[in-house]
């Protein structure tokens, strides 16, 4: 390695050269002066590399503007997030540009939100402290709804946040729609209860044939209230248990031969017409007494909305090597396509008519999906108008554990 050499470098050198000769000089000793110039050529030497050391050593490294820890700092949160200098977007991050468009940066804060009701809270530069949430309904599609908070920094600039509130408004709607459905399901029965309670307290009740008319249509009517309380119950149950995963080991085509010859045993003609189809499966994990419901829940469907005579088909296969599959299909009427979403929610009936007539509660197949959910399962409902409906269930298998079954038919 090469060093490039100074005046005073060279100026250093003739000096040890000088002090080495006249050492000589006074004792003869070519040792000795050879020592004194090696020695002190090699301290000129590395004098002169120590300016080269210290310019290749690292640099401290540079603190950061205030500017670049905001950019940074907003940039991990998952939300929108501007932040604002009078009404001027200064910073942003990647959820609020995707939002509102990339455009925003160095925009007016109320052209980047266009909304009314946020106008008065981006223009007011104090007093954001304490105030709730706006509600922003529209903001990037139609149907979301974001609730914006400005809070202010001590340099004077202020941040918007947006926070996405769509699930939690749409959690609430069904919560509503939930208590005034039933609502209104339970006090549908109960008037008529008390309108023929009342008709029997008069003259009407001296008549045996009338009387006995109307105690029957009070007894359905009170039982038909007593369907609609335990599946409101049944339901509450099963959500209250939803985070918590079954671990029994359930034989599911054991329990699909005993529900079958529940519903067989009915005074209802349409037991006759089911038809179990079985392979041979592992045993699932779940709970035994909702997988039960579940199973007369698709089932009493099937057979009340299936037509006379027609077979109503309950088949248990593999899936894989995790999972079985369960089916219940009808040849029944079949349901439309723009149904077919909704049929899960609660009080939903394609028929609201023909539903409450066959002792519908509408809560049936809701209780079916909060089931499924709960056993980390999976449900899908196909049907075909004029040709039937078949509802399909997965359900994880206990695969260490399989019996051999053959096919069996139920009549």
């Amino acid at each position: 390695m090469g060093f490039g050499l100074s005046a005073r470098a060279l100026v250093a050198f003739g000096l040890i050269a000088v002090a080495a000769l006249v050492g000589y000089l006074l004792n003869h000793d070519v040792s000795a002066m050879l020592l004194v110039l090696v020695a002190g050529f090699a301290a000129v030497l590395l004098m002169a590399a120590l300016p080269e050391a210290e310019q290749r050593a690292p640099q401290p490294t540079a603190t950061p503007s205030p500017h670049a820890a905001t950019s940074a700092l907003i940039e991990a949160i998952g939300e929108p997030v501007l932040v604002i200098a009078g009404t001027r977007v200064t910073h942003t991050n990647a959820a609020a540009r995707q939002l509102l468009g990339e455009h925003i940066l160095g925009e007016d804060v109320r052209l980047a939100i266009r909304h009314p009701a946020a106008a008065e809270r981006l223009v007011n530069a104090g007093g954001d402290e304490g105030h709730q949430p706006i509600h922003l309904v529209g903001l990037g599609a139609r149907d979301q709804r974001w609730a914006m908070q400005v809070s202010a920094l001590p340099d004077g600039r202020r941040v918007v946040h947006l926070t996405d509130s769509t699930g939690r408004h749409a959690a609430e709607r069904i919560r509503v729609d939930f208590v005034a459905n039933a609502s209104h399901e339970l006090r549908t029965p109960l008037a008529a209860l008390l309108g023929f309670i009342e008709t029997l307290s008069d003259e009407a009740g001296d008549d045996p044939a009338i009387r006995k008319r109307f105690l029957g249509v009070m007894f359905d009517e009170a039982r038909r209230m007593q369907r609609l309380i335990d599946d409101l119950m049944s339901l509450s149950r099963i959500e209250a248990e939803k985070y918590r995963v079954p671990e029994e080991k359930v034989d599911l085509q054991a329990l699909v031969e005993e529900v079958r010859a529940e519903l067989a045993a009915t005074p209802d003609p349409r037991g006759a017409d089911l038809v179990v189809e079985a392979k041979a499966v592992p045993v699932v994990i779940g709970d035994r007494a909702q997988l039960s419901q579940l199973l007369h829940n698709i089932a009493g469907n099937a057979m009340k909305y299936g037509k006379a005579g027609t077979p109503v088909r309950i088949a248990v296969a593999p899936a894989g090597s995790t999972m079985v599959r369960l089916t219940v299909s009808d040849e029944g009427e079949g349901i439309a396509p723009d149904h077919l979403p909704r049929l899960t929610e609660r009080f939903y009936r394609v028929d609201s008519g023909r539903s409450r007539s066959v002792g519908g509660t509408g809560l049936g197949l809701a209780i079916v999906k909060h089931i499924v959910e709960r056993h980390r399962g999976q449900l899908d409902i196909a049907s075909e108008v004029g040709r039937g409906t078949t509802v399909s269930i997965l359900l994880p298998a206990a695969v260490s554990s399989t019996r051999n079954v053959t096919e069996t038919q139920g009549a």
